[in-house]
Order: structure tokens, then sequence, then C-alpha cells
């Protein structure tokens, strides 16, 4: 196995966590910078022709999509590590809506987070950074709902699951950019609950430690 990565990306933080949930440790890996372009370097343009990160092998197989490789690991190692799709079919339903939601999420996160990057400097509008940002309150919100249906000491579908695999990242990275605790308690509660799991504090964003380096970007949402 070989896996090319970006750190603090949370594509590549969730396959890197269902790496560690399935016991693969041990896999070779690569941390590229997004800051000097390494991802459109040529070595990750022969693994991913979109130049993105992350880029995983098994193999022959390759797997770029990190949803994708979190449930291609699942299903290759399923008596590996432990088990993150559920057998009930109500929580595997549940799990597959919150793990396919998540996409949704970071979505909204990278429009107001990476504005500028996003929107070429003759193209960004006043108009379009505001209606980036209640598109993701709105969102920010029905997690928050979400959450709040969560008995207490359980995770997105019961037991941990790919849900979580996914979908805690996105909050990790909301609360590193500033998401206020206060304003969303459900995901703070969340956050907490997950942050010292073995497979998620190994695998932490080693520059998130940085604290004079945090932004303030979501401080006011």
């Amino acid at each position: 196995m070989s896996l090319l990565w970006g750190a603090g990306s949370p594509p590549c933080w969730r396959v890197m966590i269902t790496l560690e949930e399935k016991k693969l440790q041990g896999y070779k890996h690569k941390l590229l910078s997004f800051e000097k372009e390494e991802h459109k370097s040529q070595e990750v343009l022969e693994i991913n022709p979109r130049g993105q990160l992350p880029a995983f092998k098994h193999g022959d197989n390759i797997i770029n999509e990190s949803t994708g490789a979190c449930l291609y690991l699942e299903n290759q190692f399923k008596s590996q590590g432990n088990k993150l799709i559920p057998d009930s079919p109500a929580e595997q339903a549940l799990m597959y809506q919150r793990m396919m939601e998540g996409l949704t999420l970071i979505e909204k996160l990278n429009l107001v987070v990476f504005y500028d990057l996003v929107a070429p400097e003759g193209e960004r509008h006043d108009s379009a950074e505001k209606r980036n940002k209640e598109n993701l309150v709105a969102e920010l919100q029905l997690w928050e709902s979400y959450l709040g249906n969560v008995a207490a000491g359980s995770y997105l579908a019961g037991a941990f699951s790919l849900a979580d695999v996914v979908v805690f990242p996105n909050i990790a990275y909301a609360f590193h950019y500033g998401l206020s605790a206060e304003r969303y308690p459900k995901m703070a509660k969340y956050y907490s609950l997950l942050k010292d799991r073995p497979s998620i504090k190994t695998t932490w964003p080693s520059q998130w430690y940085q604290i004079a380096q945090r932004s303030e970007t979501l401080k006011d949402l």
C-alpha cells in the first residue's frame, strides 16, 4: 500500500483514519505540500490525473476518491481491525446517508474558508461570499440537529463507523478554522467525544497543534 497525502486535508485524513482502524499501519506514505503545489507533480499525476490528494494504491488497485478508498479498505479487510459498516439495515442506511452528507458539509466549508482561492480576484463578489456563509450556517445547523438526536456516548450511526470516519475530519476542520463551540454545542460535544480516539489522535494534522497558525475564518458564523 502507498499513500500520497497533504496535511490538514479532510479527504486525506479520513483515509488515514481508516487505515489505522483496520490495523494497516506500516504502509508507504509521503507527505506533499499544497503550498508548493506538489499535488500537481508528475508523481501524483501518474496515480491521480486530477492532480488531487490523496493518491492511494493497493497493489495495482488505485482508489483516489477518499470515500471510495475508505469503503474499499473496509470491504477488503472486513475481518481485520474494527468493523466500520454495521450489520443492522437501519444503522447501515443511516451510516451511508450521513457518510455521503459529509461530502456536502466539506464542500460548503471550503466555499467559505477558501473563497479567495476558489474565486479568482476579478470574480469575487460580496453577495456570493454572503450567500456561501448563509448556506454554510444552514448546513451547520442541520448537523447540529442530527447530533442532537444521537444517544449519549454514541456516534453518527450507532457504533463508530465510516460515517464518523468521513464526517469527523470535517467537523474538526471547522473548529480549527474558528467555529464557535458555544453556538454549536452538539458539534462540539461530538468533537470532544472523538478527538482522543487512537486512530484520530495518531493521524491528527501536526500543524494544527500550532495554535498561533489557527484561523478565525468561521468565528462569526
